[in-house]
């Protein structure tokens, strides 16, 4: 199965920044990236934020290298990397060689960035960079096709994607976002919290403006007993630096729980078309989930939810 192919479920990872030790962070990453494609799921992404944000990294697109080494099969994805923060053309330049290393499993995600110390850390003007990101998606998703590569032309990684382009998504908060992805020629991913009718009058307006690519719906999920203060603390964490016009559609935590996996599973099919959207992205993580208890989830999700989502039950 292509990265991010219709139908397809895949899992967000993060590394668990409370282990102190940057060696284990990498290595449980590692080993929660290689339990996912073991129990089912078809690829896993990675997310970005910088200065030690709880359950997050710095770099995705590396964290992204190291997954897929350990993986035996299926994709990675940043998603999302923060597009403004980076020169476009170094970013294509990097997604295409590990392309190369990883034929046909890589994808990326991208983002303009919502958090003020992620651009401060890096020295980028925050005010900049939705201007930044509308240059960039459309020369970012071209070059990952092998086009438009001006003085880039010699590079082997690049021109292989005229055969192999190596696909692109971005968030899309807003009716504006959604066409902005489809005249780039990206597909779209939304957030974990929004009401599924929004979602579907995103997904409307993608689809009206020659949108062609990925729908990918994230949901938060949790089989058996949630920790639900865990979920409570990361929903207020998203919301101090969200913008308040994208939480004007978010209902709750965010987080589908359920004690049976095909519970789950009907919910989960349930809101996916509810949504409009065709690709599934699962969350497990968040601040206070620990290691052990993200390995359990990722494998009963695979064990339990994923065979009904996939019709291998």
């Amino acid at each position: 199965m292509t990265a991010l192919a219709p139908g397809s479920v895949s899992m967000r990872l993060y590394p668990h920044n409370e282990l102190d030790d940057p060696v284990a962070v990498v290595e449980e990453q590692r080993v929660q990236a290689r339990l996912a494609a073991e129990s089912g799921f078809a690829g896993v992404m990675t997310s970005e934020h910088h200065g030690g944000f709880a359950g997050y990294a710095p770099n995705p697109l590396q964290a992204a290298g190291w997954l897929l080494d350990a993986m035996p099969s299926g994709w990675c994805a940043p998603c999302p990397l923060l597009l403004p923060l980076r020169p476009v053309a170094l970013v294509a330049e990097e997604v295409a060689w590990l392309a190369a290393r990883f034929p046909g499993r890589v994808a990326v995600g991208v983002a303009p960035g919502a958090l003020p110390l992620d651009f401060e850390a890096m020295g980028v003007p925050f005010d900049e960079k939705v201007e930044r990101f509308r240059a960039d998606l459309p020369r970012l998703v071209a070059m990952l096709r092998g086009e438009d590569l001006g003085p880039l032309a010699g590079d082997l990684a690049l021109s292989a994607c005229r055969d192999r382009p190596v696909p692109v998504i971005s968030t899309a908060l807003s009716p504006g976002a959604v066409r902005r992805a489809a005249a780039a020629g990206a597909g779209i991913v939304y957030d974990g919290a929004s009401a599924l009718d929004r979602l579907r009058v995103l997904s409307d307006a993608y689809d009206q403006a020659g949108g062609r690519g990925p729908k990918v719906l994230i949901r938060r999920v949790w089989l058996g007993a949630p920790p639900r203060e865990a979920f409570d603390r990361q929903a207020e964490v998203y919301r101090s630096y969200s913008p308040a016009a994208a939480q004007e559609h978010w209902r709750g935590h965010g987080f589908l729980t359920h004690d049976d996996g095909a519970s789950l599973a009907a919910e989960l099919a349930a809101a996916l078309d509810d949504a409009g959207a065709d690709t599934l992205n699962l969350r497990v993580h968040v601040p206070g989930v620990t290691p052990e208890q993200a390995r359990d989830q990722i494998a009963r999700l695979g064990t339990e939810v994923l065979p009904h989502l996939t019709g291998t039950d």
